[in-house]
């Protein structure tokens, strides 16, 4: 019995590594997408699986009992190996000779002797050798399979394709944080690419109230440092996300997405500190940016460079 314990005992270890594979393949999600019937089938082949391991394990434990009590019943059988010590001396071990017999003597090398010791010309173990001739199996059928029939991919073949994917995937979270984006989540985006992006929807969509300049018209002027409803990124971003009615400033958010809002709250703040055509007078109160929601100051050549 304390074979068998010392064995499943042995597969509980091994089983750990590939418990833990599971878990970082992120298995459970597919299990949580099983239906009761599927997940009832899946215990039923998991039961046996389990029932025929430990057949196989007392199948073991049998013949290895069944051994021993032919042994003590007949004599002669003592002497012969068991069936473990043969598979062993054949495929693990090999031929042990007895130290001075004649076997040993025939491997003596005569020429590479010195003082007194003569090294033996032993073969290798017959593990070693099989794992030999499976390497060479594996390298004749890994040359005919990628070289000559060209089936499998090259290494730069399966590089680029890790690229595409990884691409997909960071599209994927790059669209995802994109649909994200809110008054509360909202940042100054100073990417040239963005700010660009910006310029082009401010004067698409805002440059009839505020001018193509920033110096305001029918709306404020976007130019100075007052504002009528804060000068924050996240000020910004929800008087163009919700817009002022009372004013006659429609909301955008169901004509720009959360991340053309951003670019273009982005952009605004850059206009600060320009000098417009006409500017409108001041309107609103003072606003000082905090270290946290503060834009780089961006006069005209700034934001040129920047756009």
């Amino acid at each position: 019995m304390k074979k068998i314990f010392s064995i499943l005992a042995l597969l509980g270890l091994m089983s750990s590594p590939a418990l833990a594979q599971v878990t970082d393949a992120k298995w459970y999600a597919t299990l949580q997408a099983m239906d009761s019937g599927q997940l009832t089938l899946l215990v039923v082949l998991g039961v046996i699986l389990a029932v025929i391991l430990l057949l196989l394990v007392l199948m073991v434990y049998l013949m290895s009992f069944m051994s021993a009590v032919l042994r003590r019943e007949n004599p002669s059988l003592a002497n012969e190996p068991t069936w473990w010590e043969s598979f062993k001396e054949r495929y693990v071990t090999g031929t042990v000779d007895e130290v001075g017999g004649k076997e040993e003597k025939a491997k003596m090398m005569s020429d590479h002797s010195y003082d007194g010791i003569t090294e033996l010309d032993n073969f290798m173990p017959p593990w070693l050798q099989w794992v030999f001739v499976s390497t060479i199996v594996f390298a004749v059928i890994y040359y005919v399979h990628y070289t000559v029939l060209g089936n499998g991919a090259t290494g730069l073949e399966e590089y680029q394709e890790e690229l595409r994917i990884e691409a997909i995937a960071e599209d994927i979270r790059r669209t995802s944080q994109a649909a994200g984006i809110d008054e509360n989540t909202v940042v100054f985006d100073e990417s040239a690419a963005g700010l660009s992006t910006g310029k082009t929807l401010f004067e698409t969509n805002c440059a009839a109230c505020h001018a193509a300049d920033g110096g305001g018209g029918v709306g404020p002027n976007l130019t100075d440092e007052y504002w009528l409803h804060g000068g924050s990124i996240k000020d910004v971003f929800t008087v163009v996300k919700f817009g002022v009615l009372e004013k006659g400033m429609i909301p955008w958010q169901d004509q720009l997405s959360p991340e053309e809002m951003q670019q273009v709250s982005s952009y605004i703040l850059t206009l600060k500190g320009t000098t417009p055509a006409n500017p409108k007078a001041p309107q609103g109160d003072p606003y000082s940016a905090t270290p946290a929601d503060a834009a780089p100051a961006a006069d005209s050549t700034a934001v040129v460079a920047a756009i």
